[in-house]
């Protein structure tokens, strides 16, 4: 009784009647249960119904490991194409678009732009409206090639986000040359009018002698205190309006003699009244004491 447990067939080989055309045989995998093993499959040795490709497994290894494996490798290519497929920032980008990869960058990007208008959109893989205005994206700065997109992902520059106030999505800030920031504001699909008109507005050509300004100091002031970010930057210090000195009055000799005389004239004027008057009073007292 003990053999015929030992080496006993679980399987019996059976004609499959799915396809009455067809007259292929299916021969199952036999199996041995030694008594000494606890009932675990140990070997496994046959043609199987895989194509008549022979199967063999060990203790660490199931039944199934040929048909695992493909289909691992079908999970990780599917695995693949669907990471592709949802990075759809990247798809259809003009030569003027690129990606933010540090605060850094973004700061030099807006100083090395010159008096070229910089737009600063910030998106995020997962926000809808994001997803359905970046086409038109593409197409308004495909007809618009002087212009510079900068794109910033929110889910990767969280920090940096916060520390530029930028709390809603999408979010779009114009900079340009000495002016620095001259619009934002956010807008989606069905406000795309307000980006072509702040396009139209801030895109036109204009030169200026004065440096590019980027971002405001109280921004990279901003940038700089958030210990998450690797950005360095010392603010400028505020200089002192200049004082007019005051200037000298030369005076010549001519002058001064001039001054002198005007002086000693004013005073003879005076003199003179002052004896006028004193004259006036005797002659009043004369008056009084003839009367008398």
């Amino acid at each position: 009784m003990a053999d015929v447990l030992r080496k006993s067939i679980v399987f019996s080989p059976k004609t499959s009647h799915r396809n009455n055309h067809s007259k292929r045989k299916f021969f199952p995998i036999k199996c041995s249960f030694p008594a000494n093993n606890g009932g675990r499959l140990v070997g496994i040795s046959s043609r199987s119904s895989f194509g008549g490709v022979g199967t063999a497994v060990d203790q660490n290894r199931n039944i199934w490991s040929q048909k695992s494996r493909n289909f691992q490798s079908i999970g990780a290519k599917m695995g693949l194409s669907i990471g592709k497929a949802h990075k759809w920032w990247e798809k259809g980008l003009q030569q003027n678009m690129r990606e933010i990869t540090s605060a850094e960058d973004l700061v030099d990007s807006l100083l090395n732009a010159g008096d070229n208008l910089v737009v600063v959109d910030f998106f995020s893989p997962g926000c809808g409206g994001c997803r359905a205005l970046h086409p038109k994206l593409c197409q308004l700065a495909e007809m618009n090639p002087d212009v510079q997109f900068l794109q910033v992902n929110y889910e990767e520059h969280k920090s940096m986000c916060y520390s530029l106030n930028v709390h809603v999505l999408p979010f779009f800030r114009f900079y340009r040359g000495a002016e620095g920031r001259v619009c934002s504001f956010s807008c989606t699909n069905a406000t795309i009018k307000k980006f072509k008109d702040a396009l139209a507005k801030h895109g036109t050509d204009r030169s200026s002698l004065a440096p590019t300004k980027g971002l405001d100091e109280k921004e990279l002031v901003a940038l700089a205190a958030n210990k998450e970010l690797s950005f360095t930057y010392t603010s400028k210090p505020v200089e002192a309006e200049p004082v007019p000195e005051h200037q000298e009055v030369l005076v010549n000799a001519d002058d001064k003699a001039a001054a002198k005389e005007s002086l000693s004239s004013n005073r003879k004027t005076l003199g003179s009244s002052s004896t006028l008057r004193s004259a006036q009073e005797n002659e009043d007292k004369t008056l009084a004491t003839a009367r008398r």
